[in-house]
């Protein structure tokens, strides 16, 4: 490792970062034995305030769901954005 990487680290992207949190927030949910508190209203908050940062969107817009067929679980996360010609420029 050098001075200079030592001293300025490099910042994770964003995208990355979001992504090892939800894995920790699954990987939690799955090790409470589904006795847990649901992590859906915290993650949906969170993702509301991310996208909110880049675009105006409506909380309603963003839909997330869990399903869970056994083993099999499948997140969805439905997110309407805004069309080119309404963004703010």
């Amino acid at each position: 490792m050098s001075l200079l990487s030592f001293l300025f680290p490099t910042k994770p992207k964003s995208a990355v970062a979001a992504k090892e949190r939800l894995q920790i927030i699954i990987a939690r949910e799955r090790s409470n034995g589904r006795q847990g508190p649901d992590f859906l209203p915290a993650l949906h908050k969170e993702l509301i305030e991310v996208i909110s940062k880049y675009t105006k969107v409506n909380a309603d817009d963003i839909k997330i769901s869990l399903d869970r067929q056994g083993n099999l679980e499948v997140l969805d996360v439905n997110v309407v954005l805004p069309d080119a010609d309404s963004a703010p420029t």
